[in-house]
């Protein structure tokens, strides 16, 4: 099968137009994992580059299929200007490299930990991925992979993550909602959740 990072950054190029910055990191033993950054008016960006490049695979699985199994990137969307959000891209790799290094399979309603705040200050150390086709329509490969989809993260205060292990991530979500929460505020506080 034909390498799909250039496809998906192509994608990710009609989506959100050019990245104005760009950063990469390897741990060891992994493939690199890179994060661009793309400024639209007061929002900035954040998108992995990497982590599609190899279906995620269940750790219960014995032999892995090198083409069948799901396939993601990530998408941050940030307010700019409030805080150091710049300095999320660590965080980002991390969280791109995790199907890797983890064996996760990083779907919608998931809880990824980076275990200190995404950026210095943030009052978020965790994020509660999204559904894809959004902002970023899924990229279709060709037959047998799977798409890839471009699921959006969004920030969670300790006191989310927590109240959405036990509510559930559609509860969390709705009370965002309800409570008319900018999930794009880097310095938002937590939801109200009594």
């Amino acid at each position: 099968m034909a390498d799909v990072l250039p496809l998906v950054e192509a994608r990710l190029r009609s989506a959100l137009g050019e990245p104005d910055a760009r950063a990469a990191v390897t741990f060891l033993g992994t493939d690199r994992i890179e994060v661009l950054r793309f400024t639209e008016g007061d929002v900035v960006r954040y998108a992995t580059l990497g982590m599609s490049a190899q279906p995620m695979v269940d750790p219960t699985v014995v032999l892995a299929d090198p083409v069948k199994g799901p396939r993601a990137e990530l998408v941050l969307s940030v307010r700019a200007g409030g805080a150091e959000t710049d300095k999320v891209l660590r965080a980002l790799a991390v969280l791109g490299a995790s199907p890797q290094v983890e064996g996760l399979v990083v779907a919608p309603g998931a809880s990824l930990d980076v275990g200190g705040p995404l950026w210095p200050g943030a009052p978020f150390t965790s994020v509660l991925v999204a559904e894809s086709g959004g902002l970023v329509e899924d990229l279709e490969l060709d037959a047998p992979a799977d798409p890839v989809r471009f699921l959006p993260l969004l920030p969670m205060t300790p006191n989310e993550a927590a109240w959405k292990r036990v509510h559930g991530a559609g509860a969390l979500q709705e009370r965002w909602l309800n409570g008319g929460t900018d999930l794009r505020d880097p310095l938002r506080r937590s939801v109200p959740l009594d």
